[in-house]
């Protein structure tokens, strides 16, 4: 094999389509701050108030999102990323190799819309939040009513896709500021609010213990009566809802694009961060502080929308939590969506393709409805790609075991893949219609359909040539891996090396910025636990108002102040 010709072969390639070198991959900490920011998001104060719709009871709030969400944590680890990390590649470029173009091209454009409408959903919440603070009307509606409102989508939208344009170490760098200061802020609105309910309900600031607290919650939160005045939903289905939030990402593969980057297997369990922090205390967090501000306002916490919510729970620094919180996960999943249709236009760089997904992203922004629909989006949408993940993990992870060829398909050159498109549409079929004939909580439906996709796939994969050995083309597989990798070091020998910055000014800078969580967590301590009265928690809620904005500020003032300092180059020798 020709070294030179292969090496100008991967130059006329995006890196996207290559896998991720050694000297690009992150540790644990990336993705413990990733996964925290883009889970502790503006969905939560959405998702908070449809757990109060759907009428769940606060013990099964409690106990359901805690084993959903753990379940959630070991899919990530256990099927997504082994296959992350052994491949280096998205799922997208993946699937390519064992499906060939014709069902990558349709599976990347249903991504490039589900994606681009999450995103789309996200930085509608945060411009909810703009809209409040200028006194513009609510948008109720599916269709924008205010002129104003679509400008400030599109200043909101600006700001996703310029961070979304640059890659996942923007992302990663964007998302790591951002996620201790939002566990904070939703813990700190929980605790603000906290005796506002109280007040209303058991006519005193504070619960004296845990059976007052689960009273309170019965009774204004959680109340096991739904929002049409049946019982509610139950445990399993707390469980299923948390496990089955993210089925498009664990079970469907798609966070292959993020844990490609990860060092070890292991660090799956970083998406733990966004799991217990977003998915648990968030989504508790979220229902206090949706309830706290209905009784202020006199309102039912399912009339409020996300800005309401923050501003009585945080103040100014609400408004914050709404704009910075939606760009979080507004950022990933665009960078997510430019990360599939560069894959279907792969003449263009992800840069081009992220831009002009994100205009459109925004242009669909300006609808509201995309926010309001968001839940059954994103569990329609998991069920829809669901199947291809098991078409992902039987190839990689069962045909080595049973004594089939991985990438059988690719060492055929086979531009339609019959076994892969076939056993997607046997699985939507085949899950879609488990829903319709309402045999199992829709919740659930995504484990039934995965398992049948993986045996299909693998009964007809059989069939059409997975049985076979192809010692030829698997030794020129080896080959070229070499090759890139060789081509990735000497590619990593002309890239800058970066300093670590251990300087005094960037310790101190750093100081400040824990600090200042420090101080918000404090003033909510005071708030919750030094009002002895009603008047005196309004006056400790005025304080907390103020001086928790004033930290914000200084927070992310010091926070992007030391990342920037912490990016000094030098030029590797």
């Amino acid at each position: 094999m020709n070294t030179t010709k292969d090496y100008k072969q991967f130059e006329n390639l995006d890196e996207e389509q290559l896998p991720i070198s050694k000297h690009k991959l992150h540790d644990w900490t990336h993705f413990a701050g990733l996964y925290a920011a883009e889970h502790v998001a503006a969905t939560e104060f959405v998702i908070g108030a449809t757990f109060v719709a759907l009428g769940a009871k606060t013990m099964d709030i409690l106990l359901g999102l805690l084993i959903g969400n753990v379940l959630a944590v070991l899919s990530w680890t256990l099927i997504t990323s082994p296959i992350a990390v052994d491949t280096r590649l998205s799922l997208y470029t993946y699937l390519n190799k064992i499906a060939g173009d014709s069902m990558t091209k349709l599976y990347n454009w249903a991504n490039v819309i589900i994606f681009s409408v999450i995103s789309a959903a996200m930085v509608t919440v945060s411009a909810t939040a703009v809209r409040f603070a200028f006194d513009i009307p609510a948008q109720l509606n599916w269709y924008p009513t205010n002129f104003w409102f679509i400008l400030i989508v599109f200043g909101v939208g600006i700001v996703v896709v310029s961070i979304a344009i640059y890659g996942f170490n923007a992302v990663s760098e964007f998302s790591g500021i951002c996620a201790p200061w939002l566990f904070v802020m939703f813990a700190s609105g929980a605790m603000v609010l906290l005796p506002a309910l109280s007040v209303a309900v058991l006519e005193k600031t504070l619960p004296s213990g845990w059976n007052d607290f689960i009273a309170l919650g019965n009774q204004s939160i959680w109340t096991g009566i739904d929002s049409n005045g049946e019982p509610g939903i139950g445990l399993i289905e707390v469980i299923g809802f948390a496990w089955a939030a993210n089925t498009i990402t664990h079970f469907g593969l798609i966070d292959m694009a993020l844990l490609r980057f990860a060092k070890k297997k292991i660090y799956g369990l970083a998406t733990s961060t966004g799991m217990m922090f977003g998915h648990y205390v968030a989504w508790i967090a979220a229902g206090i502080m949706g309830a706290g501000a209905a009784v202020i306002l006199g309102k039912s916490i399912v009339e409020l929308d996300p800005g309401d919510v923050a501003y009585y729970a945080l103040g100014w620094s609400g408004f914050v939590i709404v704009i910075v919180a939606g760009w979080t996960t507004a950022i990933t999943n665009l960078y997510r969506a430019g990360l599939a249709a560069q894959a279907i236009f792969y003449n263009h760089s992800r840069k081009k393709t992220t831009l002009t997904v994100g205009l459109v992203t925004i242009a669909i922004a300006c609808f509201p409805f995309v926010f309001s629909q968001i839940l059954p989006l994103l569990t329609y949408a998991g069920l829809l790609v669901v199947p291809v993940g098991g078409i992902v993990f039987a190839e990689h992870q069962i045909f080595p075991r049973i004594g089939y060829t991985r990438y059988w398909s690719s060492y055929r050159q086979l531009t339609f893949s019959t076994p892969a498109i076939a056993s997607w549409v046997l699985g939507l079929l085949f899950g879609f219609g488990l829903n319709a004939l309402n045999v199992m909580s829709f919740f659930y439906l995504f484990i039934p359909t995965w398992i049948f996709t993986i045996l299909v796939y693998t009964f007809l994969a059989a069939r059409y040539g997975a049985k076979k050995q192809y010692p030829e083309e698997e030794k020129l597989e080896e080959i070229r891996n070499e090759n890139i990798a060789a081509y990735q070091e000497q590619k990593a020998l002309l890239e800058p090396g970066r300093i670590k910055d251990n300087s005094l000014f960037s310790k101190i800078l750093r100081t400040i910025s824990i600090i200042t969580l420090l101080i918000t967590l404090v003033l909510a301590f005071i708030v919750m636990f030094g009002s002895s009265n009603e008047t005196i928690y309004v006056e400790n809620r005025e304080i907390f108002y103020r001086y928790a904005f004033i930290c914000t500020l200084l927070y992310f003032v010091t926070a992007y102040w030391v990342l920037k300092r912490g990016k000094q180059r030098i030029t590797a020798i």
